[in-house]
């Protein structure tokens, strides 16, 4: 992904009777030209994509009896420009493995030790959120996959490309051995194939990679067999290694476009509902374009960074039973249950291009009045030009006081959400508002970037920090799986370490615990990091929903905590942490200590160290 220039960006400056987006924020330099009327831009992915895209078919001409079959396989996988390569040791790869470490000098891909094949896939889904490209994992075909299976679910429903490869040995088969090892997660995948020669997988590995990185973007499995990897290939063989060619993302209908911005103009108070919308900077940046040229409110789930958290025209949910007019973008699941009688749903989503039928992770028919099927960023362009030659100049006078009511209600949001910061402000165990509030102070001047889910310390960081560059939150799971944010903000982390950001982890315990062993990897492969606690010894969430239901029951709610508390002995995180080469302090119940500690663990990060706050959280 391009970095913007961090010194173009703006805090909000509403002008008294609207929202303005000149004083707003100001458009990254590189965006100039994607904001162009018609044009659409891949940003994050064409990193990899454009020159992997120039590159000729090659023929490889055996010269020697040296090449083997993994070494093959590796030129195929050079043109996708694979960063990296996460893996979990394993047999049934060793001549891939080799390959990566001796043909390839164990550069591009460099190989992520991962202790768990989840970790694998979990680090893939979140660098992939940073770095706009994939990086590829290299796991068992049976047992690994298995271990996996949650963390390619997450990236399934996230709508996130992960390029795996599974070793497999079908020949002299064993106990690990699977006729058919793909199936186990064919359902939550896109596309998959076990190739049974070399040009089948030099076929099948570009064609993968192409289906991943095509909207909408999914994992893929390619199973490679064991004798295949270690193969001798005969002396004078020539084998072809197909071109990739990205695909460019499929844009809306200008008719239907057209019509659309029609619905938007004549609108009374439109709202944008926006999920999964922006993949890039430039994604932000539209919706920030047409939000303001509209001065719609804007509803953002956070499952992308798609529209700063103190833009005046941010709305909370509740505004979608006052519009008359809401306009999804990449959200399928909104529906007409949550908007008034009478008022008109389109959507823009490329959700319907291709789905698996089997985990509902879609939810019911969302039922628009008006819908494209087409990429929502790519359309952007052409619908902010449909708007802006369509309001005449009354119009945008008219829209001046919609905009100044959407800025009222934020206004008001942000006070009451100040306000109810600040109760149990001294309170120990911490109060999550006093510890996101006291972070934000040493990290608000620093180009920084939150890892791990986008609501963290109960939603405090969202609703407190200045979220308005596209690295600056990686969004959700997509699952809202336990499990996934330590390994994805190591991920996450590990694609920001070029730019030079600090990551910010807000780790919930129980999440912790399902893969803990992630801290050896960042230590490990050095990447600097600091996670901080939402140490608040349960499962609270689930406390609540028991207690409910023994409520619902008339029986004893004070008994509810069982089976949900983590405590008994208290599980010491920052010695965890430090057995695995992290710097770390805790446990940190006083607010007193917060920013003391804070400082020193930044200053560790910042010198190259992953580092830890072990905070005790109330449960909340």
């Amino acid at each position: 992904m391009d970095k913007p220039d961090k010194d173009k960006s703006g805090k909000s400056k509403p002008e008294e009777n609207s929202v303005d987006r000149r004083s707003f924020i100001k458009a990254a330099a590189a965006s100039g030209a994607a904001l162009a009327a018609g044009a659409h831009s891949l940003s994050a992915q064409v990193s990899g994509g454009t020159a992997a895209g120039a590159a000729a078919t090659e023929v490889i001409e055996i010269v020697s009896d040296r090449k083997h079959g993994s070494d093959f396989m590796m030129d195929v996988l050079k043109q996708m420009d694979f960063e990296f390569m996460t893996i979990n040791t394993h047999s049934d790869s060793a001549g891939l493995q080799e390959s990566v470490i001796n043909y390839m000098g164990n550069v591009n891909p460099e190989l992520i030790t991962g202790l768990h094949e989840e970790v694998c896939v979990a680090m893939a889904h979140g660098y992939y959120k940073i770095e706009g490209k994939p990086l590829a994992t290299l796991i068992y075909g049976s047992v690994g996959l298995q271990h996996a299976s949650m963390a390619v679910y997450s990236a399934f429903c996230d709508r996130v490309p992960i390029f795996i490869m599974l070793g497999n040995q079908r020949h002299n088969p064993n106990s690990r051995s699977v006729q058919d090892a793909p199936a186990m997660v064919r359902d939550f995948t896109k596309w998959d194939d076990s190739p049974l020669s070399l040009e089948h997988f030099a076929q099948s590995a570009v064609r993968a990679y192409s289906v991943a990185m095509t909207t909408p973007t999914m994992p893929v499995v390619l199973s490679v067999d064991k004798k295949l990897q270690e193969m001798i290939i005969p002396k004078g063989e020539k084998l072809r290694i197909p071109k990739y060619t990205p695909n460019t993302p499929p844009a809306g209908d200008p008719n239907a476009v057209r019509e659309l911005a029609k619905m938007l103009v004549d609108a009374e108070l439109p709202v944008l509902g926006v999920e999964r919308a922006a993949r890039s900077q430039a994604g932000l940046e539209y919706i920030i374009e047409l939000a303001e040229l509209l001065q719609a409110g804007v509803v953002d789930t956070i499952q992308r960074m798609n529209f700063p958290s103190r833009h005046p025209l941010l709305q909370e949910p509740s505004i979608f039973g006052e519009a008359d007019m809401v306009l999804a973008l990449e959200m399928p699941m909104l529906s007409h249950s949550r908007l008034k009688e009478g008022a008109k749903l389109a959507s823009i989503s490329g959700f319907d291009l291709f789905t698996r039928s089997n985990y509902w992770h879609f939810g019911d028919y969302q039922e628009p009045d008006f819908s494209i099927a087409a990429d929502a960023e790519a359309t952007l362009p052409l619908l902010i030009e449909e708007v802006r030659q369509q309001m005449s100049r009354s119009k945008r006078s008219a829209v001046r006081a919609r905009g100044a009511k959407f800025a009222e209600i934020n206004k008001q949001n942000r006070e009451r959400d100040k306000a109810f910061a600040a109760n149990g402000w001294n309170d120990s165990p911490l109060n999550t508002a006093r510890v996101a509030a006291e972070l934000w102070e040493q990290i608000k001047n620093k180009d920084w970037s939150l890892v791990s889910r986008s609501d963290g310390m109960s939603d405090w960081a969202w609703k407190l920090w200045d979220f308005n560059k596209y690295y600056h939150h990686i969004g959700q799971s997509g699952s809202v799986g336990v499990g996934y944010s330590n390994p994805a903000s190591v991920g996450a982390a590990l694609a920001n370490r070029k730019h030079g950001r600090l990551s910010i982890n807000l780790q919930n315990d129980g999440d912790f615990m399902f893969l803990p062993s992630t801290l050896w990897t960042a230590a490990h492969h050095k990447i600097p990091m600091l996670t901080v606690m939402h140490n608040n010894r349960a499962y609270n969430q689930e406390i609540m929903l028991i207690s409910r239901m023994a409520a619902l029951r008339d029986r004893d709610v004070s008994r509810c905590t069982i089976g949900s508390v983590i405590d008994n002995p208290n599980i010491d995180f920052a010695q965890m942490a430090r057995s695995m080469g992290w710097y770390a302090e805790g446990p940190i119940e006083h607010p007193s200590e917060l920013a003391p500690a804070m400082k020193r663990a930044i200053a560790a990060v910042e010198s190259g160290q992953p580092a830890l706050l072990d905070t005790v959280t109330h449960p909340n």
